[in-house]
């Protein structure tokens, strides 16, 4: 069984505020041990539960923040961008379950440090009229290749926003919302321990889950957090503002979706 597991930061265990998950800040050096840890737990319980291959993919970022030594050497590790798969790169390989570690609310949501994408950019994503979040996009995006959603760990809101996407999955909670920067957390013991028994547990009912398919094709609107980005973005010809912070766009797949956003992202650099 080969096993693809997808690392975030905002929803491991103890991580509440933006100086956490920026780079450049010392708190930054902590939270990314701590993303490292429940990546190795999430690892140990993919062998743990008869994975033959794993592929660890860090997902948050400028996908580097995981040091590759202090990853389980048993797993392949993917990082660096730009990428076309992003936060999924390695569904191609052939594996047979994505597991989600870290992930967090969607923008607009009241998790904690709740975004889609770009926190800076984009106020809100849906397909077809459904607000997604990262693990509703790329949950899709996995879909396409024929994998599912195993396994999926982060705070109490971000389970309750995607329950329903992929209803055989097994859910950590890592930490409950008390705010978009407050919360209350397992210890890092504590929820590494989970993630790794989670893990287990879902690769033994792996048979069950299903790929996320959604309708094509796409109808996709992009909220953006001002006129000026909507502004930017709607220079690609293929987009049509339909509100000062509104654009919207066809799309013939997932995959063709996400790499239109994840190019928005990047160009709303320029804006900074």
């Amino acid at each position: 069984m080969k096993i693809l597991i997808s690392v975030d930061i905002e929803g491991v265990a103890g991580v509440f505020h933006s100086q956490q998950v920026r780079a450049g800040n010392p708190e930054y050096e902590r939270a990314r041990r701590l993303m490292t840890d429940e990546a190795n737990a999430a690892i140990a319980g993919a062998f743990d539960g008869g994975a033959t291959e794993v592929w660890v993919n860090d997902s948050h970022g400028d996908f580097r923040n995981m040091p590759p030594d202090l990853l389980d050497a048993r797993a392949q590790v993917i990082q660096g961008k730009p990428r076309y798969l992003s936060m999924v790169a390695g569904v191609e390989l052939g594996v047979d379950g994505v597991c989600m570690v870290g992930y967090h609310s969607r923008a607009g949501g009241s998790g904690i440090l709740a975004h889609t994408i770009n926190s800076f950019a984009f106020a809100g994503v849906e397909i077809g009229g459904q607000a997604l979040g990262e693990a509703g996009l790329y949950g899709a995006l996995a879909g396409e290749y024929g994998v599912p959603v195993l396994m999926a760990s982060g705070d109490d809101v971000f389970i309750a926003e995607n329950r329903a996407l992929f209803p055989h999955a097994v859910f950590v909670q890592t930490k409950r919302a008390t705010g978009q920067t407050s919360g209350v957390s397992l210890s890092p013991a504590q929820s590494c321990a989970t993630i790794r028994e989670g893990v287990a547990v879902a690769l033994a009912a792996q048979g069950r889950a299903r790929p996320l398919l959604l309708a094509k094709p796409l109808a996709v609107t992009l909220r953006t957090q001002s006129p000026a980005l909507a502004d930017l973005f709607c220079q690609w010809p293929a987009f049509e503002r339909s509100a000062p912070t509104e654009l919207r766009f066809a799309a013939p797949s997932v995959e063709a979706a996400v790499r239109m956003l994840n190019c928005c992202s990047a160009m709303s650099a320029m804006l900074r």
